[in-house]
């Protein structure tokens, strides 16, 4: 297997050629890959589908439905949809593809165990097979309105955080974005709505590099944020040399068993959403590692199944491939990978010094 070193390069040499690569958002994402192997495995899809070939080729046999590609323990978060309902649910899709199935439930399990939860291995295994499996059979989105109320233990919004999402907009230096952009952002104003300022945002993890704008404006008394990303190809395309394959974007963020965004649009290139205190991912924090259970990995295991789900003629197949497996299944592999994450995570950090 090529060396990460290499791959990554060619990676990054790749983005230059597809959007406006921001060097030093760049050079963010670098110093953040050298912290830990969980931050590295976040910043760094485009691998996975090669180790996936190294470590588990087996997996290339599964039936492929739409998948959410890049799915850890942080890729999850609220937002409102069209009825102002509270959903929860996977909230960055950049790298959606047809991936076999396992890949997200093994990408998952190897986050649990390169985040080094207290919970063991084999729990977290255990409870995302077993969350996925139900996900797939009774396929929806996660309501905290109604019937999942639990969660906003894990999801609410303080005071301070809500000041601290201010604060991170006002810091966001002045820029001009270009047109494509700046149209993108326009477009996603409601009416009446008064442009303030434009700004450039360095956030995320894998997609530190590339260009990504917000746009301030006045609505009926207050003030309302958008943000444009520039949209690439899936990580997982790209690996297996499918460089100008079209993003699954639009369809995953819309699929049949899901309650989507409608201040999520795309035009022009860009992801444009709507940000706010509530409309967040839910990061890792001292308060958030602590409350990591196996109820939450069931629910974002079941998340994933019912994303699955929506490739409707596949849902049989899987379930009659989970027939032949446990959770047992599920904690190799995720040991697995992990450890080809972490040989290349050291690599990386010799190469860095």
């Amino acid at each position: 297997m090529t060396s990460f070193l290499s791959e990554n390069g060619a990676f990054e040499n790749w983005m230059r050629t597809a959007c406006d690569v921001v060097e030093e958002d760049l050079a963010r994402k670098h110093e953040r890959m050298k912290k830990s192997s969980f931050l590295f495995l976040r910043a760094t899809f485009f691998r996975w589908a090669h180790l996936v070939k190294s470590r588990a080729p087996e997996i290339l046999d599964l039936p492929s439905p739409l998948s959410v590609g890049d799915t850890h323990v942080e890729n999850f978060g609220t937002w409102r949809d069209a009825e102002m309902r509270l959903v929860w649910g996977v909230n960055d899709h950049d790298d959606a593809a047809l991936i076999p199935y396992a890949s997200d439930l093994v990408r998952l399990t190897a986050s649990v165990r390169l985040a080094e939860f207290d919970l063991s291995n084999r729990e977290a295994a255990a409870a995302i097979l077993g969350g996925y499996e139900t996900g797939l059979r009774a396929a929806g989105p996660t309501l905290l309105d109604e019937r999942e109320r639990w969660l906003r233990d894990y999801v609410g919004v303080s005071d301070e955080e809500r000041a601290s999402f201010w604060e991170e907009i006002d810091g966001c230096p002045a820029a001009e974005p270009p047109e494509e952009a700046q149209s993108a952002l326009l477009g996603g104003l409601p009416r009446g709505a008064k442009p303030e300022r434009f700004a450039r945002r360095t956030k995320g993890g894998g997609s530190l590099g590339r260009p990504r704008f917000v746009l301030v404006a006045n609505w009926r008394g207050g003030r309302i944020v958008r943000e444009a990303k520039a949209i690439l190809t899936s990580g997982w395309d790209w690996a297996n040399g499918r460089t100008n394959a079209p993003n699954y974007l639009e369809e995953i963020v819309n699929a049949s068993t899901r309650a989507p965004d409608p201040f999520l649009t795309f035009g022009h290139g860009f992801l444009v959403r709507r940000l706010s205190a509530d409309t967040r991912k839910v990061e890792r924090d001292a308060d958030f590692d602590a409350k990591l259970d196996a109820k939450l990995l069931r629910a974002m295991g079941s998340e994933i199944g019912s994303i699955h789900a929506h490739s409707f003629e596949l849902r049989d197949e899987i379930l009659a491939d989970l027939d032949g497996r446990d959770a047992e299944w599920l904690h190799e592999l995720g040991k697995l990978l992990s450890e080809g994450v972490e040989a290349d995570f050291e690599e990386w950090k010799a190469f860095q010094g």
